[in-house]
């Protein structure tokens, strides 16, 4: 009898939310500069002042925060990320196909119920890791050419600024824009992979393999930054500054017009395709090679 291969064995819930971690953390820590840019063109326009600086393109800025704060500020509130892709894409992704099995009525897993997991996945991996998304924003948006003394000096000085100036709360600040949208990311980005590589792979025009994996990360990619880039730019302005999520959405509306919205589009894309790229495509091979790890193990006893 011939033994099944490390692609048949389906992985555990714990090879999922492991590989899930460790390739999350591998994408942050190179997609990085892309979120800071990201953040920075998104907050552009919160305060007018004649010393702001103006940030254009991607490339741009990132250029610039090179130039006028050093090249270890492209990646400030890193740490805090870390922390964030490790509760964030590692409860969302590992638990994805166990809720996703709750859902499923019948043999075929529906359309239905995959983006019933998606909802509720996003949903606890949001309020589990809104803290370090807090920090991570914070950090990422305050320049030390607005003042003489930043407001935080490194991740845990901001966890501990937040908690005793803000109270406890402030760590769960912005928690229903992002909420939001992380709903619209994880059912967009986790369903949209699915369909693809499941497409590919069923009219034999890509193997499940790194192609198939690859093209399916970049077509997640595009269709989530499009769907969530309005709420996201909410997100990060309510992360930042202190009015209310209503307030903060008609102010853009009234004061920059409909297209401050879409605000960091291209770096949000850069940084999303990518970072779903890296993201998904270790998590693929790191899953395969987990498992066929665990079967050499298990032949071996």
């Amino acid at each position: 009898m011939v033994g099944l291969t490390a692609s048949d064995v389906p992985p555990t819930m714990a090879v999922k939310i492991f590989s899930a971690g460790v390739a999350a953390c591998v994408a942050d820590v190179i997609t990085f500069p892309l979120d800071t840019a990201k953040v920075r063109l998104q907050i552009q326009g919160e305060c007018q002042t004649t010393r702001a600086v103006r940030y254009k393109g991607v490339l741009g800025t990132i250029t610039t925060l090179a130039k006028t704060e050093g090249p270890g500020k492209l990646y400030s509130g890193l740490p805090a990320g870390l922390q964030r892709q490790i509760s964030f894409p590692s409860l969302r992704i590992g638990l994805c196909d166990t809720v996703q099995e709750f859902f499923t009525t019948g043999k075929e897993t529906s359309l239905g119920s995959k983006v019933s997991a998606g909802l509720t996945t996003g949903g606890v991996a949001v309020f589990t890791g809104q803290p370090t998304e807090v920090v991570k924003v914070r950090l990422q948006a305050q320049s030390h050419l607005h003042g003489p003394k930043p407001r935080y000096t490194g991740t845990y000085n901001a966890y501990r600024i937040i908690a005793t100036t803000e109270g406890l709360t402030g760590l769960w600040k912005g928690t229903t824009p992002n909420l939001t949208r992380n709903v619209i990311i994880n059912c967009t980005e986790l369903v949209t992979y699915d369909l693809m590589k499941a497409a590919l792979v069923k009219n034999k025009l890509l193997a499940d393999d790194v192609p198939c994996h690859f093209v399916s990360a970049v077509i997640a990619g595009f269709c989530t930054t499009v769907l969530s880039s309005p709420v996201d730019v909410v997100k990060t302005r309510f992360v930042n500054s202190p009015p209310s999520v209503p307030n903060c959405s008609m102010t853009m509306l009234t004061k920059e017009g409909p297209s401050a919205f879409f605000k960091g589009f291209v770096p949000s894309f850069w940084r999303l395709g990518s970072w779903n790229v890296i993201m998904f495509v270790c998590f693929e091979q790191l899953k395969r090679e987990l498992m066929k790890s665990r079967q050499t193990v298990d032949c071996a006893t």
